[in-house]
């Protein structure tokens, strides 16, 4: 697991803030090297949540070269994260790795808020959103 570079108690709202997600050393390379790819110096990796998917939410990522001033801000192993106020109370205590392996590569989202997952693992459903289902996924 990775340790943020940086922490601070009370982070002004463009400082790093104590991690409450994590991105692992594979992750943080995953993205450096993507950001390296398409000659990105200077964004970061948003990670969001957005109503949809197969269990109600869905996970999204994008690299950000304008984050906004009212995101947590995160840095790990060289990477900055930026999460939107909403999606961070969904994704609190998350974990995300990047997994490569003969099936292909991708990102994971380790969510204890979740209780119930697309069986792709890119939507989940929390207790607020209503009761957990099967997990089935009709998306791949």
């Amino acid at each position: 697991m990775a340790i943020a570079d940086e922490v601070r108690t009370e982070p002004a709202p463009s400082e790093v803030e104590v991690p409450t997600i994590t991105l692992t050393d594979s992750a943080a390379g995953r993205v450096r090297r993507l950001l390296e790819e398409r000659q990105l110096p200077g964004h970061a990796l948003r990670v969001f949540v957005s109503g949809g998917g197969c269990s109600g939410m869905q996970y999204g990522m994008a690299l950000e070269g304008q984050p906004r001033e009212t995101d947590h801000r995160f840095a790990f192993g060289g990477v900055d994260v930026v999460v939107d106020p909403i999606s961070m109370e969904y994704l609190t205590g998350s974990t995300i790795d990047y997994i490569d392996d003969l099936m292909g590569g991708g990102f994971k989202i380790d969510n204890p808020n979740a209780v119930a997952a697309c069986g792709c693992g890119h939507s989940f459903r929390t207790t607020r959103d209503g009761a957990a289902d099967s997990g089935a996924c009709g998306c791949h």
